[in-house]
């Protein structure tokens, strides 16, 4: 019933910058948090970044100061601005929404987006 649509990824070369943008619809009372998954050839999905609906943020530690996450509220979407991108940063990034479908829900339902790549190469 929750839909999440990314888009922004691409091709860049090592100190490029990208902004992917991640749109939440469908039967969503409220967001309780957003935020950005990547995972990599053999690697583990990992959390890179956060928001939640009070504004609070977490970001992983080998981004930190080259990535920015955002929101914007009316849109039910997240941002995330990379900065100074590495090869290393070459991955699928995945939205994460975590949402209350009823008004009567206490724990969010969560929900992944398709994907969109990522990769930083020369």
């Amino acid at each position: 019933q929750v839909h999440l649509v990314e888009s922004g990824g691409g091709l860049v070369q090592p100190g490029g910058s990208l902004r992917l943008s991640c749109a939440a619809s469908g039967s969503i009372f409220s967001i309780s948090a957003m935020g950005w998954y990547r995972q990599a050839p053999g690697k583990q999905r990992e959390l890179v970044t956060i928001i939640t609906s009070s504004g609070g943020t977490n970001i992983v530690d080998s981004v930190k100061g080259r990535f920015t996450i955002s929101r914007d509220n009316a849109k039910n979407t997240v941002y995330l601005q990379m900065n100074s991108l590495k090869p290393e940063d070459t991955a699928v990034y995945v939205c994460y929404v975590a949402v209350l479908t009823t008004r009567s829900q206490r724990l969010p339902d969560k929900y992944w987006g398709q994907g969109t790549q990522v990769t930083v190469s020369s």
